[in-house]
């Protein structure tokens, strides 16, 4: 992610006020957004506070003196940037916050820049190992050379794989809009999809977002809708999207189609590993060898080149052959098992939940990108100097 990226808890109990500052806080700056619609008691303070935001704006209108004793509280950490507003033109109440440890008083209705300055200054002060860095989920996109090679069943399966695996918090997101199928290979309905988070950036929340999940065992799923959505894709809705997945989950994967027009957003530039796949006719190998110049040559972010659906010496195409085209020998070859990918499909079972020669080749992707080592076989038991 951007390390401009801003994560900022918003209190404002007063809907008018708090709309007045919202609508500046949509920009590409700010990575995160939590809205607090009520100020918290003495008690969730803490947790506010373990949040770990880089800024918290709160308004002083509603309780002042309580606003006051949540600015000294949250302020005390000399790290949390303070910023406070107000309908009002008063001297003492601006006088008093700036002395419990606010930084910045915001005066509503916002004069031009008066936001975006405030912003400016709060990520100056901002200390270089930001904590919203540290705290990141990894991201791995997957994508295809062209329609049909199979892109949405390999990151399902990787997805899921990489939850039941890992043990950790896994989110799967289906950025081949409008028409992506990741909710028909798990057998899942819902009502919200990508299009809702995207639409509603501005407010996008790790609360919001969770309202906007489906789940399939260990896996959180953001879906693709259910039906037809013609809607633009804005660049940095993306960004707001990945940033907010990525503080709130350890794992992100995203099935980005066969699209590249993402390639100036975040999430091609912040990814642990991008996941190319192809298949090897000739059309496919064309397209990804003019691909592959696309990424940069120092490994970052790490290209991953995935053949799907192979066969030894497909139409004459040996390995040799699909090297030269690629530039490079591919990473991983999942074995070509139509019957398999077919019947899982048609039943929502993913194949992650069997053993098939699919499955294993996706474990070992799943548990080399999670860090953990290929487990070792089970050890036959030899009774009377015969194994079992």
């Amino acid at each position: 992610m951007n390390d401009k990226f801003l994560s900022v808890g918003f209190i404002g109990p007063n809907d008018g006020n708090r709309l007045a500052i919202t609508r500046e806080l949509s920009g590409p700056d700010v990575g995160v957004l939590r809205d607090y619609y009520r100020y918290p008691n003495p008690d969730e303070v803490p947790a506010l506070v373990a949040e770990n935001h880089d800024i918290v704006i709160i308004d002083l209108d509603t309780e002042p003196e309580r606003a006051l004793e949540l600015v000294s509280t949250v302020s005390s950490d000399r790290i949390t940037t303070v910023m406070v507003y107000s309908a009002h033109s008063n001297q003492n109440l601006m006088l008093r916050s700036l002395q419990s440890g606010a930084q910045e008083f915001l005066s509503v209705p916002l004069s031009p820049g008066e936001l975006s300055g405030a912003m400016t200054r709060a990520a100056a002060r901002r200390p270089a190992s930001s904590r919203i860095n540290e705290s990141l989920g990894e991201l791995f996109v997957f994508f295809g050379v062209k329609g049909g090679v199979g892109v949405t069943l390999l990151a399902t399966n990787f997805a899921l794989l990489m939850a039941l695996e890992s043990g950790k918090k896994t989110i799967l997101i289906d950025l081949d809009l409008p028409l992506g199928d990741i909710a028909v290979n798990l057998g899942l309905t819902g009502k919200y999809s990508t299009i809702d988070a995207l639409q509603n950036a501005s407010k996008l929340d790790a609360n919001y977002l969770s309202r906007l999940l489906q789940s399939y065992q260990e896996l959180s799923v953001l879906a693709a809708p259910g039906q037809f959505v013609n809607v633009a894709v804005n660049d940095r809705a993306i960004d707001k999207l990945i940033a907010v997945a990525r503080r709130d989950f350890d794992y992100v994967i995203v099935d980005s189609g066969s699209r590249l027009n993402f390639v100036e957003t975040d999430l091609y530039k912040d990814a642990a590993a991008i996941y190319m796949v192809v298949q090897t006719g000739i059309p496919e190998l064309r397209n990804a060898n003019r691909l592959v110049g696309q990424f940069p040559k120092d490994g970052n972010p790490k290209l991953q080149i995935v053949i799907n659906r192979y066969t030894n010496s497909f139409r004459g195409i040996d390995e040799q052959a699909i090297s030269n085209a690629l530039t490079r020998p591919p990473d991983w070859k999942i074995p070509n098992d139509y019957v398999t990918a077919f019947r899982t499909q048609s039943t929502a079972k993913p194949l992650a939940l069997e053993n098939s020669p699919i499955s294993k080749i996706l474990r070992e992707m799943a548990r080399s990108a999670c860090g953990l080592q290929e487990a070792a076989p089970e050890k036959k038991r030899r009774i009377f100097g015969i194994s079992l």
